[in-house]
């Protein structure tokens, strides 16, 4: 049986990462993954692949796609459970590509699902307060969305929920999504 996998994408700041949290919380058949954690994880092991990581990350650049491709197919493949929200990727349309090829070509991972959590550029800015990278994040962000979301569109695999809401009405939003798909 191959793991289902759900993507949480999103703004900087959208509380993807927070969802996709709570989730994991409320329903221990899932894993939660997060791409920024899983970067940082090699970073605090002070790895090859972490200085790398640093070296972009502090610049409020994405890290190369191949690194990130590679370090959420392990992540994957190890999970626990047979069902993985992961959040915060892609980031890219190039990212997203490579991806949906190599998930094409492996038949024990299939993406099930693609949630926006959608905020507008002020909430998210906020959110963010005083932070230097935030611009880069965003400008990164914004240039490649409309691609992500049209090409998750035309697959039927994407739902966007407005992120806006308080955090227990979108982690109700993502529930209820969950339970359309994985009904027992």
């Amino acid at each position: 049986m191959s793991k289902k996998l759900i993507l949480l994408i999103g703004a900087p700041a959208s509380g993807k990462t927070t969802d996709g949290s709570l989730i994991a919380q409320n329903h221990p058949e899932i894993t939660n993954y997060s791409l920024g954690e899983l970067l940082k994880n090699e970073i605090e092991k002070h790895s090859k692949l972490g200085k790398i990581n640093s070296d972009y990350i502090s610049k409020g650049q994405l890290v190369p796609t191949a690194i990130a491709i590679d370090t959420v197919m392990e992540a994957l493949r190890n999970a626990p459970t047979d069902v993985v929200l992961l959040d915060g990727f892609p980031r890219e349309e190039e990212q997203m590509k490579i991806f949906a090829d190599i998930l094409n070509g492996d038949h024990s991972i299939e993406l099930d699902g693609v949630i926006e959590i959608r905020v507008s550029y002020e909430v998210a800015k906020e959110r963010m307060g005083d932070n230097e990278l935030f611009e880069e994040q965003m400008r990164v962000y914004q240039e490649t969305i409309a691609n992500i979301e049209k090409f998750y569109n035309k697959n039927n695999i994407l739902q966007v929920i407005n992120g806006e809401q308080d955090v227990e009405v979108v982690v109700s939003e993502i529930d209820e999504f969950l339970k359309s798909h994985y009904r027992k």
